[in-house]
């Protein structure tokens, strides 16, 4: 029988989180006719309690200040991405392309200088204008965590963001939840079928796919689907 407690066994997998973004757009002359974008946002909002759930349901969490000093001091390999997966729009190890920084209110990005003449570029920059896409996350992994003594609230001490992203996104249902990390979770066998099947609704919408009707599919499978997920995103991002 899984206990509060057992919420602090798990670490070291990824993780997503989504916030409300706070973007600026610059368009400049690139000196051959060409236009440069450059898009700045927070990827992540520090000391600002939002609500998570798992298999025991809601609980707490908050990114404290400073979380990302050390992965950020070790020049770590992140690209930015629309929706956490296809092509990147920049990545932190061409030079300048991709500047990651954090100050009392989170986690900023600076894509100073995103091609123009790339369609995905053109798209993302038109759709932020519009604010049609209006969120931003990031995919991470917790190295230190304190929880509060009745197992409510986690506090995030340090992410490690190496061969993670930033991503702009469509939107997120609830802004700290994640489907991959709630079917990665060792626990899983513990959801009851409703939450199953709740997850697995969201699972559909991203993979076009039908929810199942009954309760006879083996939870495998599901655990399955989420891999499979997880790998053909960071195929495709060229993170594998």
């Amino acid at each position: 029988m899984k206990t509060k407690a057992d919420r602090g066994r798990l670490t070291g997998v990824h993780e997503r989180r989504t916030y409300a973004a706070r973007f600026e757009v610059r368009a400049k002359q690139d000196g051959t006719g060409g236009t440069r974008y450059q898009l700045t946002g927070y990827a992540s909002v520090y000391d600002e309690p939002y609500t998570m759930w798992d298999w025991l349901g809601e609980y707490d969490e908050v990114v404290r200040g400073g979380a990302g000093a050390k992965t950020l001091s070790e020049d770590p390999d992140v690209v930015l991405v629309l929706n956490h997966a296809g092509m990147p729009l920049a990545r932190t190890r061409a030079a300048g392309a991709l500047l990651l920084s954090e100050d009392t209110t989170g986690l900023h990005m600076d894509a100073p200088n995103l091609n123009g003449e790339r369609d995905i570029v053109r798209a993302v920059v038109q759709a932020v204008d519009e604010e049609i896409l209006t969120e931003m996350s990031f995919r991470f992994r917790v190295m230190r965590q304190l929880w509060s003594p009745d197992w409510a609230q986690r506090d995030i001490l340090e992410y490690n963001i190496h061969r993670g992203d930033v991503s702009v996104v469509t939107y997120g249902a609830n802004p700290a939840t994640s489907v991959e990390s709630a079917l990665r979770a060792q626990d899983l066998d513990q959801l009851p079928m409703d939450a199953v099947r709740a997850l697995y609704e969201r699972l559909g919408q991203r993979l076009g796919s039908e929810p199942p009707t009954d309760s006879r599919r083996p939870l495998a499978w599901y655990r399955d689907l989420a891999a499979d997920d997880d790998a053909d995103a960071r195929a495709t991002a060229g993170l594998a």
